[in-house]
């Protein structure tokens, strides 16, 4: 598949109807894939729960536009905050295995690609920060 402006476009477009006001284009070649590879797209006021994933890092990479990862520590401060964006200071970050984190878009029209090991499986409760 190759990814392009007018996929990229009707992802926003997508994302924009959404009541989460986010989208996601799975790029898996298949549900028993041993990765988890999406593009994600996500607008301003998008609700991102503080989150982890015990099992695995997590790549992104800012495809167009502009967000902010935050990072927490388990009482839910802040501790780290990167902007991202193409061109900027940083486009890709490798977020460790088990770090508390959430995004924040900055831009209309922000995609994002989005890597993890292993097959997806939904956040369990206690990977949720509440």
């Amino acid at each position: 598949m190759t990814i392009d402006q007018q996929i990229l476009d009707s992802l926003t477009a997508a994302a924009k109807e959404s009541p989460r006001l986010r989208m996601n284009l799975d790029l898996r070649n298949s549900d028993a894939d041993g990765s988890q590879r999406m593009l994600n797209a996500i607008e301003p006021g998008t609700d991102m729960p503080i989150h982890r994933h015990s099992a695995s890092s997590e790549t992104v990479v800012c495809l167009r536009g502009h967000f902010r990862e935050i990072f927490y520590n388990d009482s839910r401060e802040v501790i780290e905050t990167i902007d991202l964006m193409p061109g900027g200071d940083c486009a890709l970050l490798n977020i460790p295995a088990g770090q508390w984190h959430s995004l924040e878009s900055l831009e209309s029209g922000t995609v994002l690609l989005e890597c993890k090991d292993g097959p997806y499986e939904p956040l369990a409760p206690e990977d949720i920060l509440r």
